[in-house]
């Protein structure tokens, strides 16, 4: 979603970058530059102008006018009032401190992704040791209750059996009633899809509001549909007082608007983003990190997690074992490949690595990483057991049976076992040097 907004950003700092040193007309051509990117972003203007103001102030500051690197303050600046903007500082994690079962109520306009998301939510919390019951009371869109069933099914999460012609309110309360004999600690209502100007149908969210008195009032909004859910969502604000906002397919190509101005304009914290279509895609909202992202810097910290989120410790101990047994063969290699896959797309993986972004740019033209790894995984995938523990044996006639076998070309397999060789002698290298070799040709590599 925030390429374009990267890219733009990216312009604005190297013009800085090349100034040397800073004048007050140079930082002020800056943020003229600034605004206009935000704007043409989608940001609430009102937000913008705040966030200038801001800005402004910091870096005209004599601090940073004497530094010896002005530029690169002037962008910590930047950084740290878009975290700030994103609502740094706050605590954006669910609070689900009550006596069980805790209800959380989602609630939004139709088509904003609520069903997916309470699945999506529900697994999120069975990770975390939860035992999440999940509540269907939409009860005026055809097929709700059975999408919400068939994402429970998905999951291994029960639903409550509800029906269209019942009351949305009855429904909760029976879901709580059922979710205390049941031993459920966690009550996820999926409430209908509507417009804010339905004062009906909103009544009816106040109504379920104040019966079960919802621990979360969560707001899921469309990062796509831009300005127009940040206006949603403070018009849902002032009708029920919501406690966050979970944003939406934050993987799309929207402008980011909504995720710049939505904290600002309500008041209430993002705390949660859905970052695909996979019911394990939501991730928790980390503004400082998200500021990162936006500004080409990476984000470790949430590659870290997403890892440790994916690969199980068995996982990692057997492939360790198995690399002291075997080495660096192209059977663990594809592996390897295979944990990465379960951590989502590569593409979305090389952003959160600090100027990955911009090498990937630099390569257009060439194959996305996604489907080289599908290429790559197919080709070690038509060899044999032997072969794929010795990469020595595969003569002219065997690359001819793998290529034709996996669908490529025997180009295509010589260029995947040069590239592997090369990575084997140097896996051995790193071997031999040890951990102190090893942070001594860290320290010689160039960044």
């Amino acid at each position: 979603m925030f390429d374009n907004l990267t890219e733009k950003f990216d312009t604005v700092f190297k013009k800085l970058r090349g100034r040397g040193r800073l004048s007050e007309e140079n930082i002020k051509d800056a943020l003229r530059e600034v605004r206009l990117v935000l704007l043409e972003a989608d940001v609430n203007f009102r937000v913008v102008k705040d966030f200038i103001a801001a800005v402004r102030d910091r870096a005209l500051g004599q601090d940073v006018l004497k530094s010896l690197t002005p530029a690169q303050q002037v962008i910590k600046i930047v950084r740290e009032e878009l975290a700030r903007l994103m609502g740094e500082g706050e605590a954006n994690a669910l609070d689900l401190a009550a006596r069980p079962p805790v209800p959380v109520m989602l609630c939004g306009l139709q088509g904003a992704g609520k069903t997916t998301t309470c699945g999506k939510l529900a697994l999120s919390l069975r990770r975390q040791k939860r035992n999440p019951l999940l509540v269907p009371a939409d009860i005026y869109r055809p097929a709700a209750i059975e999408q919400l069933k068939t994402v429970g099914r998905q999951i291994n999460v029960e639903v409550f059996d509800s029906q269209p012609g019942q009351d949305p309110v009855k429904i909760c309360e029976a879901a709580r009633a059922y979710a205390e004999l049941n031993g459920f600690d966690t009550l996820i209502l999926d409430t209908a899809g509507r417009l804010h100007i339905d004062s009906e149908l909103m009544q009816e969210l106040v109504r379920i509001r104040d019966s079960l008195e919802p621990r979360e009032i969560l707001f899921v909004a469309d990062a796509m549909t831009g300005q127009d859910a940040v206006n949603v969502a403070e018009s849902f604000n002032q009708v029920l007082d919501i406690s966050g906002v979970i944003l939406t397919k934050l993987d799309g190509d929207a402008r980011g608007g909504a995720a710049l101005s939505i904290r600002a304009v309500t008041g209430k914290p993002i705390k949660l983003v859905g970052m695909g279509e996979k019911l394990d895609a939501l991730e928790v909202f980390h503004p400082d990190r998200m500021a990162q992202r936006i500004l080409g810097m990476g984000d470790v910290l949430s590659l870290i997690e997403k890892a440790q989120s994916v690969v199980e410790t068995e996982d990692a101990a057997r492939m360790e074992a198995q690399l002291r047994k075997d080495g660096f063969t192209l059977e663990t290699f594809r592996d390897q490949l295979q944990m990465i896959k379960k951590m989502g797309s590569m593409e979305g993986l090389l952003k959160m690595i600090p100027g990955a972004g911009k090498a990937m740019k630099q390569m257009k033209g060439m194959q996305p990483p996604d489907q080289e790894m599908k290429k790559i995984e197919a080709i070690i995938n038509s060899m044999t057991r032997r072969e794929r523990h010795d990469h020595r044996i595969l003569n002219g006639s065997r690359r001819q049976r793998i290529a034709r076998g996996s669908g490529t070309t025997v180009q295509d397999v010589n260029q995947l076992i040069k590239r592997f060789s090369e990575a084997q002698k140097m896996m051995k290298k790193m071997q031999k040097m040890g951990p102190k070799g090893l942070k001594g040709m860290m320290r010689g590599m160039p960044f």
